[in-house]
């Protein structure tokens, strides 16, 4: 089975790369690091990517056999979240992060797992709701952001290291 281990640190485009095929996902997909999935041609690949690694839509990764292969972000049902005022739409992003909920930020806009609880919730708190089909590109959000300490990775809010060691303090 053909193994995807790394994530390209360039954008199609960036260079002239000959593209070998397509992966398409949705986010949910792209964001686990261990998957058995297909390209869009049928063959069965094998993501072993490190972890806190979040896949996009038009990134490359490079499979086991050499070839470069796109990042597909498959359409997805999601809600569409729009207000009047800006005021209101913040207010909806802090609710929604307050929840954990992925949340992909536009200009004027708001994008979100299609989720019937929490469309109600933002409907309640002035939101206008339509639904779409669409690539889902939530903010990655500090809490996801990798870092590293000693060589090892943790991700900010859930860490397991030994705070005396690295020179500043959490206040959690």
């Amino acid at each position: 089975m053909l193994q995807i281990k790394s994530k390209l640190k360039i954008r199609r485009g960036a260079y002239k790369l000959e593209v070998k095929g397509r992966l398409r996902l949705p986010f949910d997909a792209r964001q686990k690091s261990r998957l058995r999935a297909k390209l869009e041609s049928g063959e069965e690949v094998a993501l072993m990517l490190a972890r806190g690694e979040v896949l996009r839509g038009g990134d490359l990764v490079t499979a086991s056999d050499g070839r470069v292969i796109e990042v597909v972000a498959e359409p997805e049902k999601l809600l569409h979240v729009e207000c009047a005022d800006r005021v209101q739409l913040a207010r909806i992003a802090y609710h929604l992060g307050n929840r954990h909920v992925p949340v992909q930020v536009g200009d004027g806009f708001l994008r979100l797992a299609h989720d019937h609880v929490l469309e109600e919730m933002v409907k309640q708190l002035g939101g206008e709701v339509t639904h779409a089909e669409a690539p889902f590109e939530p903010e990655a959000g500090a809490y996801r952001e990798a870092h590293s300490h000693g060589g090892k990775i943790h991700e900010y809010g859930g860490h397991d290291h030994d705070h005396e060691h690295h020179g500043h303090d959490h206040k959690h």
